[in-house]
């Protein structure tokens, strides 16, 4: 992905914050330069560029701590006890409102919020010889991510609530709930699909490969549907679900990997996949033992794990490193087919248990497994949707927040008698 040029660096104030540092800056209140004064169309095409390029920044904290939450997997280090501890609630410990691990990935996904308001400023500002159709293309992307960063915010907070108005770094809007959030992030996904509707038959910028297969408005828009069905399953509103899911990308006979994607490239001046660590080291990610007893070896999910010499760490011993991305090179899904067909099975669970099976199968089979053969009441399905969507989204994000949004918490394994399972993180010390 090209590097950014020095015109967005200055108007978005990327900061560059160590391990050990544990303040953030304020995220909503980077300087902001004259880019929203009349912008050029290259000027415009930057800030785009420069929002691809923020949605990568600090997901790999992200990924890892609502993981580990999750028992995904554990992250031994020797470097930092707080994964081991802190955020696996060892003994006495509670999770730090200053900590690098929840404030790190949260004020990463404001900064995305805050270079979509840049642009929208700049839209309205800008002279620039566009069209309509094309400053719709802009928007209908930029508050489709903007919308993606929030929930990804909200997943961290939950019932504390986030803000969803940061337009005006001198006048932030109030913490809305849980709910509010996610009433205002569906709305602005339907604002955005609405944008893509008219925004003709391609983009003025260009998108990474990442995005290969939805870098026009209307592939793109397939996008913002899944999302918006993730959203409306988080909701419980399960006919919103399917009926937003008939607009994405979901195609139970194409590849469950298909999606697009945040960019990853170890090449001097880009960033590398900050989630793939070499299997073997003592520095690793390591499967939690409830998974690799939860996977069948005929399962091709299987191929998300690799055997390893015995490790130990804090009391804490496993003997599989995470696989899921292979190389420093590999991209990382915003989501993926494999999701929607899982959405698709518990949207219908109640409605039409027959689609519910339907979908497990198409996961089951695409998988190497037989067909589902269990009960069909509506407990034993979401039981087996749970079961599948603990295989096929392993080590994306989805357990903790699955367990969570089923009031099934108390299900995830304890590693130590005093160990916890955090519902949310605490409201990070600079939104103090």
């Amino acid at each position: 992905m090209k590097k950014l040029n020095i015109l967005f660096m200055f108007a978005i104030g990327l900061f560059l914050v160590s391990c050990e540092i544990e303040p953030i800056s304020n995220p909503n209140d980077p300087a902001q330069g004259d880019v929203t004064q009349d912008a050029s169309i290259s000027e415009l095409n930057a800030l785009t560029s420069g929002i691809e390029d923020l949605l990568r920044s600090e997901v790999g904290f992200y990924y890892d701590v609502v993981s580990i939450i999750g028992r995904d997997y554990w992250f031994f280090t020797g470097s930092d006890p707080r994964y081991t501890g802190e955020v696996l609630g060892k003994g006495s410990s509670q999770l730090d409102n200053a900590g690098f691990y929840g404030n790190r990935p949260y004020a990463a996904r404001y900064r995305t919020v805050k270079a979509v308001n840049l642009l929208t400023e700049a839209l309205a500002n800008t002279t620039a010889p566009l069209t309509d159709a094309e400053k719709s293309g802009y928007l209908g992307f930029a508050k489709t991510m903007q919308a993606y960063e929030l929930h990804l915010a909200l997943n961290l907070q939950y019932q504390n609530g986030i803000r969803v108005d940061v337009s005006d770094p001198n006048a932030l809007g109030d913490f809305v709930s849980y709910d509010e959030a996610l009433s205002f992030i569906a709305n602005l996904l339907n604002e955005a699909n609405t944008d893509l509707g008219a925004a003709g038959d391609a983009f003025r910028f260009t998108l990474t490969s990442a995005f290969e297969g939805f870098n026009t408005p209307a592939s793109f828009a397939t996008f913002n549907r899944g999302i918006a069905a993730r959203i409306a399953l988080y909701q419980g509103d399960m006919s919103a679900a399917s009926g937003y899911l008939a607009s994405s990308f979901m195609d139970m006979s194409n590849p469950l990997s298909g999606g697009p994607a945040r960019f990853y490239a170890n090449a001097a001046g880009d960033q590398a996949n900050p989630l793939f660590r070499v299997p073997g080291n003592s520095d690793g990610i390591i499967a939690h033992p409830s998974w690799v007893a939860a996977v069948d070896p005929a399962d091709a999910r299987a191929a998300k794990i690799a055997s390893r010499e015995e490790i130990s760490l804090d009391d804490l011993t496993g003997d599989h490193d995470v696989v899921v991305f292979g190389s420093l090179d590999d991209n990382v899904p915003f989501m993926t087919n494999e999701e929607l067909i899982l959405i698709s099975a518990e949207a219908n669970v109640g409605s039409d248990n027959s689609a519910a099976v339907a979908a497990i199968d198409a996961i089951r089979t695409a998988n190497g497994l037989a067909a589902y053969g269990g009960g069909t009441s509506d407990s034993e399905l979401m039981d087996e949707i749970a079961a599948q969507r603990q295989l096929s989204l392993f080590g994306l994000g989805h357990r903790w927040v699955d367990m969570r949004r089923w009031n099934r918490l108390d299900e995830v394994p304890l590693d130590r008698v005093d160990d916890d399972v955090w519902v949310q993180f605490p409201r990070p010390v600079s939104e103090n």
